[in-house]
């Protein structure tokens, strides 16, 4: 990864874009592929794609990814100046006590803490993970009027103000990786294609979209705008290698040994089969994870659009997801990136993405 691209990245992990609010990374998404891509463009609700054009008879190839994060919106406002909230997407308030988060209001960004009762006073003998309405976030104000002041009402989103930062010599590790590392991904394969000396045959879409993490609904709605020969979708998914994790249910998913294919439901046999064609080619580490029912990621959404479009789901492996401390590893960020690269470039006028009978 070369150190304009990596800042690029750390800058899109440090944007926030919880979802409904996605604007601010958008718009630096956008702005980071209008340098390789022939265009970049938007739907009415925020999702964006960058184009980079193929053959006249070539087909339409689309790498999605989504651009939300999980966070808060003000719920209710107490007379005494304290804030309440809902979760936006699967915000885990299991950890949200005693964390500073950031509410984006009409007058900026106000700071605020979720505030956490001592040790000493709380009644320890029947302690239980909170639920959401009993969080409340002190922003130092005294009143309902001096939070009004400040900019803050009901609908206004927060997150977490936790940032990114490198840990070790080959991992980063913050606060929404799933999936703003994912738009990355995609942004750095158009990148890298657009270096090649002749075009690619098919006409490749990144569609970075908003909404995955209440339901897709921004994949949803391009997906049917685009309607690509085929699809592959890049997300995260759950790394096991660490204490504590039952394999035997949630499978085996290690950090630094490549990026992991999904088989069954919505995945196409056919795409599928030839990812892992093209890691073994290109000898880059797959791992595999079974999804008998549903990926819970956009392809659920995608490959039911209008007649079907044929699709897969590579993932990046991440350590505790849903907090503000996910981990990924360089290595894999590297090797998914090269995987949907060489994808791209595997793709040819003449191929077909369909069940033979």
């Amino acid at each position: 990864m070369s150190p304009f691209s990596k800042a690029f990245l750390l800058d899109l992990l440090s944007t926030p874009s919880p979802t409904g609010f996605e604007a601010r990374g958008q718009r630096k998404w956008a702005a980071y592929a209008r340098q390789f891509a022939d265009r970049v463009e938007s739907d009415a609700y925020g999702s964006a794609w960058a184009t980079l054009e193929g053959g006249t008879n070539g087909r339409r190839l689309m790498f999605e990814a989504h651009a939300d994060e999980i966070g808060y919106m003000v719920k209710f406002i107490s007379k005494d100046g304290f804030i309440f909230v809902d979760r936006v997407g699967g915000s885990d308030v299991a950890t949200a006590r005693g964390r500073r988060v950031d509410i984006f209001g009409d007058n900026g960004t106000v700071r605020g803490v979720i505030g956490n009762i001592a040790i000493h006073i709380r009644d320890r003998d029947n302690e239980k993970v909170p639920k959401v309405h009993e969080l409340a976030i002190d922003i130092g104000a005294s009143s309902a009027k001096e939070v009004a002041k400040l900019g803050i009402r009901v609908g206004h989103p927060a997150v977490y103000a936790d940032g990114v930062e490198e840990l070790g010599t080959d991992k980063l590790c913050g606060r929404a990786l799933d999936n703003r590392i994912g738009g990355f991904i995609i942004a750095e394969v158009i990148a890298r294609l657009s270096k090649r000396k002749a075009r690619l045959p098919s006409t490749v879409y990144a569609v970075n979209a908003v909404q995955e993490e209440i339901g897709g609904h921004g994949a949803r709605m391009i997906a049917h705008r685009l309607m690509p020969d085929v699809a592959v979708v890049l997300d995260v998914t759950h790394a096991t290698d660490t204490p504590n994790v039952d394999e035997k249910k949630h499978g085996t998913i290690k950090l630094g040994s490549g990026p992991s294919l999904t088989h069954g439901g919505a995945n196409h046999v056919e795409v599928v089969k030839r990812l892992i064609e093209v890691a073994e080619k290109a000898k880059i580490p797959l791992q595999h994870e079974a999804a008998s029912r549903s990926t819970g990621t956009d392809t659920d959404v995608i490959f039911h659009q209008q007649s079907g479009i044929p699709s897969a789901l590579v993932s990046l492996p991440l350590r505790y997801m849903h907090s503000v401390v996910e981990m990924a590893h360089l290595q894999d960020v590297e090797h998914t990136i090269q995987l949907l690269t060489a994808f791209a470039e595997s793709v040819k006028s003449k191929d077909v993405f369909r069940v033979k009978l």
